[in-house]
């Protein structure tokens, strides 16, 4: 199958797509902060500049695109039909970088959560972003007494 734009026209779509402050990301960081949760955003010197970074806990978080990060068994995820050559190289180095971020973070000692971009719209059923919510909330109850 061949592309329907021009090359030009597709280097500007492809242009266009940020790798942060998406609408994912952004959805995340308003749960977080309506329930009392501060955070940083992409600290550089942690591996993978977590989009969101929870100090006190020692927790960070991914919102990962679907189709970037090839979420496995995900419709958004489907690998391209056109340049195959460059898409299939491109999307398996982003998994393998993906995994020895999350393993360097864990031997940092800090939780690495990945969030979905198709996991976003029942975000308040994430059972380990609000078990997050509650360790963070927990730890500013356990500062305020001491």
């Amino acid at each position: 199958m061949t592309d329907t734009f021009t090359k030009e026209k597709r280097s500007d779509v492809m242009s266009r797509i940020r790798s942060r402050d998406t609408k994912p990301e952004k959805l995340v960081r308003s749960y977080l902060y309506s329930r009392g949760v501060r955070f940083r955003l992409h600290r550089k010197d942690l591996p993978g500049k977590p989009d969101i970074t929870l100090s006190r806990i020692n927790s960070v978080i991914f919102v990962h695109g679907c189709f970037w990060h090839h979420h496995k068994n995900c419709k958004r995820s489907n690998w391209p039909k056109s340049n195959v050559d460059y898409w299939k190289p491109k999307i398996n180095k982003n998994i393998l970088r993906d995994k020895q971020h999350l393993i360097k973070l864990k031997e940092l000692e800090w939780k690495p959560l990945v969030i979905w971009e198709c996991q976003v719209n029942e975000i308040d059923q994430n059972r380990e972003l609000n078990r997050l919510v509650l360790e963070y909330n927990k730890s500013l109850i356990h500062a305020s007494k001491n």
